[in-house]
């Protein structure tokens, strides 16, 4: 029958397809918003954002059309690439720090955000393992196992950063749940890791320290990231019911929001679009996220059962992680509000875990028939 099947296509699930094309509108008028200029609302940020969601269109038709199971048994592989490409911003003249940390790779015509596209192939490195391994999460010795095969993964983003790195985590743990965890281990190795925090803090980059220390005291605005934080609570009070219009945002225009097309994007949302556009936004996400548990339980195997828990894990604290920070409910971090904050890695590696989960979907819809 062929690697590609363009058949599977039609039997995607047409909500979460229709919740993903709303925040992709969303996202360009909200980017264009914030980076219009005298020129008008297209600008560099807007047609590279259009595109960045052209291309991801392309990706996930590609994914959709190909089985998921073409990945299985590629765990070294996927391991092997992982590791290479993380380490490639530490590669001179190749490697570029932003916002205080070392994620990028400039290739001149763009940046490349490495963590983002191993996102993906760490969901399908775990997925691999825990389908295969799953019976040993019943022992502490299995679940140890499966913690130190992401262990060198996360070591790596957590040295880049501290956002990523708790995504990473969200994914394993996500995972290693919906493959059957018992919760009795669970709880010992909790415990386990609660008391290597401090060491875990010890080696992280000061920056990193700075954002903890910034989050544990909020009145302090000379601290990293809380006059930030002022400034978006000002923005998202001043939106009211209805917001201020779109494209009049006061605080996004006097560019009193920090990093407003991307980090803090919802506090411009909020702003224009108001307490109800804000809601209208977080009841979009909570209905695609309940779309994708409901792939997940439908899978016709544990194997993309594991992807689609994998991603909707990530996606959930990528969502819940920028929304509370820009209220003070969470730390600052580098994490973007998926499908809406501006970049183009961000986008793509959004896009290809939509894809693989509709091709998840696409697999048990066949087997239904």
């Amino acid at each position: 029958m062929g690697l590609l099947r363009p058949s599977r296509i039609s039997k995607t699930d047409r909500p979460s397809a229709i919740i993903v094309l709303i925040l992709a509108v969303l996202s360009i008028l909200m980017v264009g918003s914030t980076t219009i200029s005298e020129d008008g609302f297209w600008t560099r940020y807007t047609f590279v954002q259009l595109g960045s969601f052209l291309i991801g269109t392309v990706l996930v038709l590609f994914l959709v059309s190909m089985d998921y199971r073409v990945f299985d048994g590629s765990i070294r592989l996927l391991y092997i690439l992982s590791i290479v490409l993380l380490l490639t911003v530490y590669i001179p003249g190749l490697g570029l720090s932003q916002y205080g940390a070392r994620s990028w790779i400039n290739l001149r015509f763009t940046t490349v955000q490495p963590s983002e596209i191993v996102k993906i192939l760490y969901t399908l490195i775990l997925a691999d393992y825990l389908e295969k391994h799953h019976d040993d999460l019943f022992q502490f010795s299995g679940l140890v196992k499966a913690g130190l095969l992401a262990a060198p993964i996360i070591a790596i983003v957590l040295k880049e950063d501290l956002g990523s790195a708790l995504a990473f985590m969200t994914i394993w743990l996500a995972m290693v749940f919906f493959a059957g965890l018992s919760l009795k281990v669970f709880a010992k190795f909790l415990a386990i890791v609660c008391a290597l925090v401090p060491l875990a803090y010890l080696f992280m980059a000061s920056y990193q320290k700075e954002r903890i220390s910034a989050f544990l005291h909020p009145n302090n605005l000379s601290l990293t990231g809380n006059y930030q934080v002022y400034e978006s609570k000002i923005a998202i009070g001043s939106g009211g019911l209805l917001g201020k219009g779109l494209f009049h945002g006061m605080q996004k225009e006097l560019s009193f929001i920090p990093v407003q097309q991307s980090d803090f994007i919802f506090s411009v949302i909020a702003e224009e679009l108001g307490m109800i556009g804000g809601i209208i936004v977080i009841a979009l996400f909570s209905i695609l996220l309940l779309r994708f548990m409901k792939i997940a339980i439908e899978s016709k195997d544990l194997y993309g059962a594991l992807i689609v828990s994998g991603f909707t894990g990530m996606f959930f604290f990528q969502v819940f992680e920028n929304i509370a920070m820009t209220i003070g409910l969470m730390p600052v971090t580098g994490i973007t509000l998926p499908f809406v904050s501006y970049g183009g890695s961000s986008i793509l590696s959004n896009m290809m875990a939509f894809g693989l989960i509709m091709s998840v979907r696409a697999s048990s819809r066949e087997l239904s028939f």
